[in-house]
């Protein structure tokens, strides 16, 4: 969706504030990495690999599925209520077109589905606090962990997930992906999508070199069984190689008020740069506090409006 102004926060701080793990987190170059990860793990389940492989579009503009994906959690951390609301209900209006049949069970699927959306959810703040960890500053402190997956919560609000399904901690974490295992597969045509957003092809060298240089550190941060099962495996000195190259390079694209960071985006995700931009430039305006998705909701959605 398009932005009306050139501030990202006009009415409100959002749902976090400059004070949250969240800013700090979801404003790291590491974000570019998860990403590429989270879009990729949407391939897991089977529904979602469905809608996608039935939409093509993957095929015709990968870089643009990322360059969306990562633009609309961004505008949930980062923006205010109403960008955040008119963000949420464009992504539900666009899912519910996305209905199909799934070819393995003959199940009838739709992205809005509470549980697909929940997987979308909880690997993409996962994916974004994981490879932060790993090739960003490291781990957060207590407090702030605890903040995280309380925003993690948050966040679910906007979407069409159960709140109560939402993990509130890195165990419950760890049980959803243990529970949710079994449901889980990888189809002929999700591993071939999957591989071609981690690995694609034929979109001009900044894509290819783009691609190739995101995926060894985005497999890097799959467990075994992943790996197995999608067929992405990759040898181990490249596992423990790649976050010692990658530090470096974080640390320096961070620095300088986010510059570095804006400019990786650009070359990727040409939107997301936009909204990171607008935060770093913005920063936390005064006189303005942070709303809940509920207040926001009830002063900016359709219905309110109505």
């Amino acid at each position: 969706m398009n932005l009306s102004s050139d501030a990202l926060r006009i009415t409100d701080l959002g749902f976090f504030g400059p004070d949250s793990p969240t800013w700090r987190v979801w404003t790291s170059p590491t974000a570019l990495i998860a990403f590429q990860r989270a879009v990729a793990l949407e391939h897991f389940d089977p529904d979602l690999a469905a809608a996608v492989a039935d939409s093509a579009g993957i095929y015709t503009d990968p870089f643009g599925r990322l360059d969306r994906t990562l633009s609309y959690f961004l505008l949930v951390a980062l923006a205010d209520g109403r960008t955040a609301v008119a963000a949420s209900e464009h992504l539900m209006d666009v899912h519910a077109k996305a209905t199909g049949i799934e070819p393995v069970t003959g199940r009838r699927y739709a992205a809005n589905n509470p549980d697909s959306q929940l997987w979308i959810h909880v690997t993409g703040w996962h994916s974004v606090l994981k490879c932060y960890e790993m090739f960003g500053p490291g781990l957060l402190s207590p407090a702030d962990e605890a903040r995280y997956w309380r925003d993690c919560v948050t966040a679910a609000e906007l979407q069409t997930c159960r709140v109560q399904d939402v993990p509130t901690s890195r165990a419950e974490v760890r049980a959803y992906f243990e529970r949710v295992r079994p449901t889980l597969c990888m189809t002929e045509r999700a591993r071939r999508g999957m591989h071609y957003l981690l690995h694609t092809r034929g979109k001009g060298p900044r894509i290819r070199i783009g691609s190739e240089l995101l995926a060894p550190a985005a497999v890097a941060t799959l467990p075994a069984w992943m790996r197995e099962l999608a067929g992405t495996d990759q040898p181990g000195m490249v596992d423990r190689g790649y976050p010692h190259a990658v530090r470096p390079v974080v640390s320096a694209l961070g620095a300088a008020n986010g510059r570095g960071t804006v400019k990786l985006a650009s070359i990727v995700a040409p939107h997301t740069a936009t909204i990171l931009r607008r935060h770093f430039t913005q920063g936390a305006t005064a006189g303005l506090n942070t709303v809940t998705p509920a207040e926001a909701k009830n002063r900016y959605s359709r219905r309110a409006a109505a």
